[in-house]
């Protein structure tokens, strides 16, 4: 990428507050033509605000936007996409139940006397794709295709027409690799073609490998912009957080108290409804037992089971010794086992609900609803809690929604916490979340196991089970492939189980 590309998008002096709270301070941005520009902070640092003031979602208390040089005020999201300015979200805001022809033209079809053209929106929708060298039925469910194609979609529906800024928020969180290489493509064919795009992700591996430059918020103001390739992980990770990466990056394995006839948990031949099959494991008090493969291994698929959320086809669970049927989450949680699931956003939090009711949730439904926690028993415990896994909240009541994705997950966290169970279930549990409430959680795990919890952590990164575990069970088309255990936990010997021929 070359300097003398023209800015496309230049942001000055923008600030942002919320009830006294500072979210923007003074943040400069600049967009140039034929760049993939990357957005990076921890969660709380101003990037989606940012976004919703770019994008006329919210307006801007200061500072000024310009568009080829001209001043702009897009007052809605509609404003700016008409600008040129389009945005596509981590969970792709389309309708799963309309054709993909209708998604990319709903709202702006070709009409005549007042009737939809159908043959013309689906001719316009495959000649749209074949821009992106994307071969698919447009008369189908978007439903029925791939979440990485229906990005593909969004991104199709974006840029269709005038785009000239393209702005993708975490776009590859739910993706494998395959689909990630799949959107990278599309995303480097826009970039050649001249359109300015914001990459917003907390992928640093994705930074390095698509970007041009980064820009660096921290708590509301602008660190820095930076040319990617001149700019070592460690520095970027320094300006991200305002201080030096040292902890995360030593690998520590929790201690198990007793020896492993010492089971707590203990899984025999165990098949179930979800389709994994032959599981066995067994996990002690104060073990750390890490679930690693590829998407689609089984991992989830066994977190499912342990809350009861799928049933039992064959083999046996015991718990503490005695035979558990876990039949449904309520007898889950009965039996001492608690679930942050893997989505937090449509199985975690409780969107319209306060910080102080999504946290109560679990403790309350364990009373029963016939004892009701009194509010100001509510606020003593949410208190406590916002205070201990020190969650970034100016006042328990605002809606949860309204915190960044660190913050959610660790309402959750504290919400399951309150219940005070034996075993922890975490699904991918720093999915989404930036780098300084990743350190944050594996810190409270390792914690959480020296005080003899149980904890069994479905993840994709590697790095982050090796990080903790000391046992991971390796998944594979959703069979037990492998174990590894204690001193012989490594990337490289998850990488070669993971790799091992079936």
């Amino acid at each position: 990428m070359a300097d003398a590309q023209p800015t496309v998008l230049q942001l000055r002096g923008i600030s942002k507050g919320f009830k006294g709270i500072r979210a923007l301070n003074n943040v400069d941005l600049d967009l140039r033509a034929g760049e993939v520009h990357a957005l990076l902070g921890e969660n709380g640092a101003g990037k989606s605000t940012l976004i919703k003031v770019m994008t006329g979602a919210y307006r801007a208390d200061g500072g000024e936007i310009c568009l080829d040089g001209n001043a702009i005020e897009p007052h809605t999201p509609i404003d700016a996409q008409k600008l040129g300015i389009s945005t596509v979200y981590q969970e792709v805001n389309l309708l799963p139940n309309l054709s993909v022809a209708h998604n990319l033209y709903i709202g702006r079809e070709p009409r005549r006397l007042g009737f939809i053209q159908w043959r013309k929106v689906r001719q316009n929708a495959r000649e749209l794709l074949r821009r992106f060298d994307l071969d698919i039925d447009v008369n189908e469910q978007l439903s029925h295709y791939s979440i990485a194609i229906q990005h593909l979609v969004a991104i199709a529906r974006a840029v269709d027409g005038s785009a000239k800024v393209l702005i993708l928020d975490e776009p590859t969180a739910s993706l494998d690799a395959r689909e990630v290489a799949l959107l990278f493509r599309i995303v480097r064919q826009l970039r050649d073609k001249g359109v300015a795009i914001l990459f917003v992700t907390h992928f640093l591996d994705q930074v390095y490998e698509l970007t041009d430059r980064i820009t660096v918020l921290r708590n509301g103001e602008r660190v820095g912009t930076f040319v990617t390739s001149e700019l070592p992980r460690r520095e970027l990770i320094s300006h991200m957080l305002g201080k030096e990466l040292q902890e995360i990056e030593q690998p520590h394995h929790c201690q198990a108290a007793g020896d492993d006839s010492d089971a707590l948990l203990q899984l025999s031949d165990v098949s179930s409804s979800n389709g994994i099959s032959g599981i066995n494991f067994r996990a002690r008090r104060g073990d750390a037992v890490g679930l690693a493969g590829l998407l689609g291994s089984g991992r989830s698929e066994v977190c499912s089971v342990l809350f009861g959320l799928s049933d039992l086809a064959a083999g046996e669970i015991h718990l503490a010794g005695k035979p558990f049927q876990p039949n449904s989450p309520s007898g889950a949680i009965k039996a001492g086992f608690a679930l942050c699931p893997e989505d937090r956003k449509i199985a975690g939090i409780v969107d319209p609900l306060s910080v102080r009711e999504n946290l109560i949730l679990a403790l309350q439904a364990q009373r029963g609803w016939w004892r009701p926690l009194s509010v100001r028993e509510q606020r003593e415990l949410a208190s406590q809690a916002i205070k201990s896994l020190k969650i970034a909240c100016s006042d328990m009541e605002k809606p949860i929604g309204e915190l960044s994705g660190g913050n959610q997950q660790k309402v959750i966290l504290a919400r399951w916490l309150m219940t005070r169970p034996q075993i922890l279930v975490l699904d991918e549990p720093t999915r989404g979340i930036d780098i300084g409430a990743h350190a944050e959680i594996l810190q409270l795990i390792r914690k959480l196991c020296a005080e003899g919890m149980t904890l069994i952590v479905a993840s994709s990164e590697i790095e982050e089970l090796v990080a903790f575990s000391n046992r991971i069970l390796v998944m594979r088309d959703k069979k037990l492939l492998d174990t590894i255990d204690g001193e012989a936990i490594s990337e490289n010997a998850v990488l070669a189980a993971i790799a091992q021929p079936a």
